[in-house]
């Protein structure tokens, strides 16, 4: 049912550099803004001196919490409206946007110069004197939660923000209790910086008159963006917010940071356009990180290998605050798909939420979902060793069954449509899985270690950031449409698929349908961004659904200039025809004969749907090499069976697939954002230092499907855009550990670089 693939509309503006990115755009007579941040990861401020600053030639004001807190903004308190184990609330410390009395990890912001130019700024920000009274910095959770450790804020007792539960802790502890086996592995997901490649920052430009802003930054959305700001202290109806490319999203760019609504109110008190671009540096310690989570897992099995419970434990670093939705991925998500693709009766879930001197955690692709199956899987492949139960097997004999759906996990969560069974067995055949150990003993005859692995997981997508999902479908006189719709693409290509929903649904040619997100004068419509992976199974849907809603309204239409009843009409193939006759006549010409100079058309029509949720699920399996005397590892081969529902673009799908697997790539073998211990000074805070993967790192990589519709959505899709990552962290391990196996290595952590291969190696070979 695909279309035809043309290639993505936006990669002509994309790839002559005619794209419009944040930095791209100016106002006149605009200022330029730099930010102090600290040099230190905890201190008391006893001072701070900016008469220096303020004197230099060019600056127009210098702003620090006294401006801030005057113009009413506050730090907003993180999104979880539910409450942790006992029914406790989540703990939030107060802080201001700009630090006043005490800084709490290297690159937070203190203050803010505004001057003629960017040179200007910076080096004003350079005269800006701060006297501290340094503190002790904790920088791993494990000193955070030591006894009578130091407060990094004196209202989180223990530095602990949550303490969040699921399940049933007495039905685990009875399965464990006569489980014939358990296997138990601690794993660590690392701490990592998403590193888009559009840095942060925005225009501002306030308009007295009217008490509005118009604000320019990268996003995913502009109802998240705005909505975002409301809890800082600036009413979302007081933004018009724009966005035309984005480089990069990841989670990252969902909402505003605090040096957004800094650089707003300099454009209020100034009244000229003022302007911020981040630094790559600023990028590093600013930009909220992800993962950085303590995994530490327990599966019970009775004899035979059937799974009894599962028992899990996540320590979450926060950084030095709880932020946006960072608490609520490391709580309510795993919570949605705790046992994964397995029948298990019971399964207790215990996360603690902990605060560092370190850069705030909140969403990153996966965004909890790749931490839970690399945990799940894990465990699973080591129960399978340590049971001596082929890999295959002990998965066959738990899965759920495809006559099972919907099913309900122990957690009361449901399941939508899946066939797991099937597609492990497409993905083995696919990655010739019984032909291996040839390949093995023919790489062992080369001095190499080869190994195969596998994950088998499931993840829930269509994140619910509003009621509802709105689209709405604009005609013009020549026939041509506009979509409207507010999710934010950054790179998923909707400005391509969009339109191909609508034109296949009503038989025409997608170039007569042009894609708008990002225009703060299009009609006022209900919805969430892109994160989640929801956007096909919301503002894909609801297009869908505008399609129909036109066709519907065509009808009448259609039996007038056809001078016959509505109901001797059918529409097929793009057109209105009588029935029995060769009269018709096609939709967009009879558009077109609608048309009116009155700015609206009798056939434009919304679409909307609830806000629902999907489970996608896939069979990963990559195969590996490793060279001893290197310690490198080689991807030779990477294969995915993935069930995403209904696939509507399959290259626009390979595409999310090949980048979420990469990034996924990209943790396993390098990415791991460091602290120094004692001072909390962040050091991998450049590209000298900090590991990004490479287009070789993986040789081979084929994307399948086997997809069972969604019953959740008209479109029956399920989400794609984290699927990548989510299976390939725990198929990468997997692959890597059965590779160390025959030299009595069945544990490494990530991120898996040549010298840590090199020394474990070293160290069993003794």
């Amino acid at each position: 049912m695909s279309a035809v693939f043309k290639g993505r509309r936006e990669d002509r503006r994309l790839i002559t550099g005619t794209g419009r990115y944040t930095a791209d755009w100016n106002q006149p007579g605009q200022l330029y803004a730099a930010f102090l941040r600290a040099d230190r990861a905890h201190a008391e401020i006893v001072s701070i001196n900016t008469k220096a600053a303020a004197s230099h030639p060019g600056v127009a004001c210098v702003m620090t919490h006294v401006d801030t807190a005057a113009a009413g903004l506050k730090f907003p308190p993180p999104f979880v409206p539910y409450p942790g184990k006992g029914g406790q609330p989540i703990k939030v410390p107060q802080h201001g946007v700009l630090a006043k009395d005490r800084v709490r990890y290297v690159g937070e912001e203190i203050a803010m110069v505004v001057a003629s130019t960017q040179a200007a700024a910076q080096d004003a920000v350079e005269k800006i004197e701060v006297e501290y009274r340094d503190l002790p910095a904790l920088a791993d959770v494990e000193d955070s939660l030591k006894p009578g450790a130091p407060l990094i804020h004196p209202e989180l007792p223990g530095n602990v923000s949550m303490e969040f539960d699921y399940g049933d802790q007495a039905k685990v502890d009875e399965a464990m209790a006569k489980a014939a086996h358990i296997t138990r592995v601690k794993l660590y997901s690392a701490r990592l910086v998403s590193n888009p490649m559009e840095p942060k920052g925005c225009l501002a430009v306030y308009d007295a008159g009217k008490d509005v802003w118009d604000f320019w930054s990268s996003t995913q959305g502009m109802t998240m963006m705005k909505g975002s700001m409301g809890p800082f202290g600036i009413p979302p109806e007081k933004v018009r917010v724009h966005a035309q490319d984005v480089g990069g999203g990841f989670g990252t760019r969902g909402g505003a940071y605090p040096e957004y609504l800094v650089v707003m109110i300099a454009a209020k008190k100034l009244g000229k356009p003022v302007k911020w671009i981040a630094t790559r540096q600023e990028t590093f310690v600013s930009d909220h990180h992800g993962r950085a989570i303590r995994l530490d897992g327990a599966l019970a099995l009775d004899k035979d290998g059937k799974f009894l419970a599962f028992r899990l434990d996540w320590i979450c670093d926060l950084g030095a605050y709880p932020a946006g939705a960072g608490p609520m991925i490391n709580t309510i998500t795993p919570k949605l798909t705790p046992t994964g693709v397995y029948n298990t009766a019971a399964v207790y879930g215990y996360h603690r939420l902990v605060i560092t001197n370190t850069t705030p955690i909140a969403p990153y692709r996966g965004a909890g979902r790749p931490d839970g199956a690399y945990l799940i899987e894990r465990l699973v492949d080591e129960a399978a060793r340590e049971m001596k139960i082929d890999r295959l097997e002990i998965r066959r004999r738990n899965f759920i069954q495809a006559n099972e759906f919907p099913y309900k996990t122990p957690t009361m969560v449901p399941y939508d449509s899946g066939d797991y069974p099937t597609l492990l067995t497409k993905a083995v055949e696919k990655a010739d899985w019984a032909g291996f150990e040839k390949r093995r003993a023919e790489s062992k005859s080369r001095g190499k270690l080869r190994g195969i692995g596998l994950a088998s997981f499931i993840e829930p997508a269509g994140a619910a950031l509003a009621p509802k999902d709105q689209t709405l479908l604009k005609f013009g006189s020549s026939g041509n449409m506009i979509l409207h719709s507010v999710t934010g693409p950054s790179g998923q290509g909707h400005e391509t698929v969009m339109p191909e929903i609508v034109a296949r649904e009503m038989g025409i040619d997608p170039e007569l349908i042009t894609l708008s997100t990002g225009d703060p004068d299009g009609p006022p419509l209900i919805g969430g961004g892109t994160a989640g992976s929801r956007s096909m199974s919301s503002h894909g849907a609801a297009s869908l659904m505008a399609a129909r809603e036109v066709i519907k309204k065509g009808l009448e239409l259609a039996a007038k200039d056809l001078e016959v009843a509505a109901a001797d009409i059918e529409f097929r193939d793009g057109k209105y025809k009588v029935k029995g006759t060769d009269k018709s006549i096609g939709i967009v010409e009879l558009a077109k004969k609608q048309s009116t100079t009155a700015g609206t058309h009798p056939m434009d029509a919304g679409g909307e749907v609830p806000a629902v949720g999907t489970f996608p699920s896939g069979v990963h399996v990559a195969e590996v090499e490793i060279d001893p005397e290197t310690g490198v590892t080689t991807v030779l081969r990477y294969i995915t069976m993935d069930d995403c529902g209904f696939v509507v673009n399959h290259t626009l799908l390979e595409g999310q697939m090949h980048g979420g697997i990469m990034q996924g790539a990209g943790q396993v073998f390098g990415e791991d954002c460091m602290y120094d211990r004692a001072t909390g000074q962040l050091l991998t805070g450049s590209f000298m230092d900090y590991y990004m993967p490479h287009a070789g790192l993986i040789r081979n990589l084929e994307v399948y499907d086997s997809c069972v519709p969604s019953p959740t959505n008209p479109l029956g899709v399920k989400g794609a855009g984290e699927a990548g990552t989510t299976g390939s962290l725990p198929t990468l391990m997997n692959a890597v550990v059965d590779a160390l196996r025959p030299i009595g290595i069945h544990h490494m952590d990530m991120p898996i670089t040549p010298s840590k291969m090199w020394h474990a190696i070293r160290a069993h070979s003794k």
